[in-house]
Parts: structure tokens; C-alpha cells; sequence
């Protein structure tokens, strides 16, 4: 059966979901979830996530939410990505965790206040406090991966495909890889992975559509 992934281009976190679906092997599709129309909002949508977002994964009787959850089902049917022993593991979804606190929840916001919002609407005085945070962020990174491929042990794991959820993205949020020599590696490893794809070409849904 065809696991199902609602989805749209322009979310970090549906592409942690998208590219861990992709590079497992397993057979899915991407189904576009309208966020700019507000089909989140819809009484429909809320039907499929109580909590009105994306992405969601349906895998048959099997409905999923939040990214993190949906890349732990993937481990589960595939054996990938979850680290090689019990120490791994863990350290995998620390790694995991922390990007949903400190990294990804704090770039999706910086980006969605920068390019998603009307110009006149922006929050001037947030979004430089939220790119100082997010600078924090990216040392602790590009400190880690001096010496190291990959976050955690000698492959992809989730740890990565979670923490470069919105790195990949062209839109400014204060981002810039060449500033950060170890994260630029690391990218180009992820990059250079059989299968792997950028969001806008992995899911429907870009700004361009929207233009």
C-alpha cells in the first residue's frame, strides 16, 4: 500500500518527513495541502490532524503527526536511519530533539516572518532576536560536525534529515551556508546522497506557484 504524505513544498518539516520516505525506498506520494488557502484551517483538514498542521503521514490504518514520529515509523519498517546500536540511538534522537526546539522551530519562524508575511506586517524588533538565537544555533552545529560527516556515526541518520529540515531552503532567514564551513560539508554530503532531492522538487508547492 501507498503511504500517503500531506504535505507542501514550502515546509521544513514536512520535507524531514518527505526525504526520509524517499531515501528509505519505501513507496509513497506527496498529496499538497493548500496552507496558504487555509485548508489547515478547514473543518476537513482537522478531520486528518486535530492539530491543523503538516505534514501527515497515512500508511494505511496508520495516521502519524509531528515529523520526529513520522521519521521513527520509517526506522521501524525499514531498520534505516534510527543509529546502529542502543547508544546511537539515543544520541540520534537527542539530536532529533534539538532540532525541533532550538533549530528548525526557530528557522521555520524567522522564515515564514521574513518572506511569507507582507512587508508592512513583519515584526521588525522579533526577527532580529530570532536570528540571534539562530546564529546560537548554527555554532553548536558547525562545532559538532568539525571532524564528522554526519551527526551521528559514519551514515544519514535522522539526526540529520531533522536538523537540515530548513537549511536547503533560498529564501533569507539569516542562514548562509559559506558561513559556516562544517555545515556546508555536512549539506553537500546530504546532498550527494543516492535518492536525496531538494523540498521544492520533492514536494508540490513552491513560492513560485504562488507568484
Amino acid at each position: 500500500m501507498t503511504i500517503k504524505l500531506y504535505c507542501m513544498g514550502e515546509s521544513g518539516n514536512a520535507y524531514k518527513a518527505a526525504l526520509a520516505l524517499e531515501l528509505s525506498g519505501l513507496d509513497w506520494e506527496p498529496v499538497y495541502v493548500d496552507f496558504f488557502g487555509g485548508e489547515t484551517r478547514s473543518e476537513e483538514f482537522r478531520k486528518i490532524n486535530v492539530m491543523g498542521e503538516v505534514p501527515v503521514l497515512v500508511d494505511g490504518d496508520t495516521t502519524l503527526t509531528q515529523s520526529g514520529v513520522m521519521q521513527m515509523y520509517i526506522t521501524e519498517k525499514t531498520g534505516k536511519f534510527g543509529g546502529k546500536d542502543a547508544a546511537e540511538q539515543r544520541e540520534v534522537m537527542r539530536w532529533v530533539f534539538w532540532d525541533n526546539h532550538k533549530l528548525s522551530s526557530q528557522a521555520g519562524m524567522t522564515r515564514f516572518l521574513m518572506n511569507f508575511l507582507p512587508e508592512d506586517k513583519r515584526p521588525t524588533e522579533v526577527i532580529p532576536f530570532m536570528q540571534g538565537r539562530l546564529k546560537a544555533a548554527y555554532a553548536s552545529l558547525n562545532t559538532h560536525l568539525d571532524g564528522r560527516d554526519w551527526i551521528v556515526g559514519d551514515g544519514i541518520t535522522n539526526a540529520d534529515i531533522s536538523c537540515c529540515g530548513y537549511l536547503f531552503y533560498p529564501e533569507p532567514f539569516g542562514f548562509d551556508r559559506k558561513d559556516w564551513p562544517h555545515i556546508d560539508r555536512w549539506l553537500s554530503n546530504i546532498e550527494a546522497t543516492p535518492g536525496w532531492k531538494h523540498p521544492y522538487d520533492l514536494m508540490p508547492g513552491s513560492p513560485a506557484d504562488r507568484a
